[in-house]
Parts: C-alpha cells; structure tokens; sequence
C-alpha cells in the first residue's frame, strides 16, 4: 500500500532554513499531486504548497518567495525547502499524496518544525 513518511523536522532559529522531505513508497510517484500542509497547535491544517505531476506549483501566501517544494520522480521524493523561518511557521508538516486519476488521497505522519530563538 502506499505509504508516505516525512523527515527534516527540528528545532531551528528565526531567520534560518530547514529542508523537509517526503519518501513515498508502494506506487509511483508520477501518479499524484503531492503537496505539504502543516498544523500549528489549536488551528487547522492548512495548505502550504502543492506540486502537481507536471511540476507546476503553488503556494501559501503566507511562504511565497521562502519556501520551495521540489519533486524526484526518479528516487519517489518530494522535498520542501523553507528559508526565512519565522515563529509563526511553527506546526507539525504533513506530505500528502492525491492520485491523479482516483483522486484517493494519503497522509504522512508529519514532522515537527520549530521555529524559536
């Protein structure tokens, strides 16, 4: 079955950078959009950035111009560069998966960023 597990998470200082990264396995990666979401304590999950199977991309307003996904369809693997972290980015990170045709969706497990001084 498909399965998606993030990593990269961490504690990092306002104004630094972390990469997240998402490993998918059981299917090919060609076949979904992927995208990141997060959730900060006491809110909701919220889009963070989406690529589709064709690269094309789009982004929170919140993190345009910081942040950057990536995908590798070749090694299964979509990554989520984020520069400029401030506290407000603070959430735990989810990667998700939506198959193209099916529309059948998938979850990480998430990944905790921090962002404090």
């Amino acid at each position: 079955q498909v399965q998606l597990v993030e990593s990269g998470g961490g504690l990092v200082q306002p104004g630094g950078s972390l990469r997240l990264s998402c490993a998918l396995s059981g299917s090919v990666l060609s076949f979904y959009a992927m995208a990141w979401y997060r959730q900060a304590p006491g809110a909701q999950r919220e889009l963070v950035a989406r690529i589709s199977s064709g690269g094309s991309t789009n982004y929170a307003d919140s993190v345009k111009g910081r942040f950057t996904i990536f995908r590798d369809n070749a090694k299964k693997t979509v990554d989520l560069q984020m520069n400029s972290l401030k506290p407000e980015d603070t959430a735990v990170y989810y990667c998700n998966a939506v198959r193209i045709m099916s529309k059948n969706g998938y979850w990480g497990q998430g990944t905790q960023v921090t962002v404090s001084s």
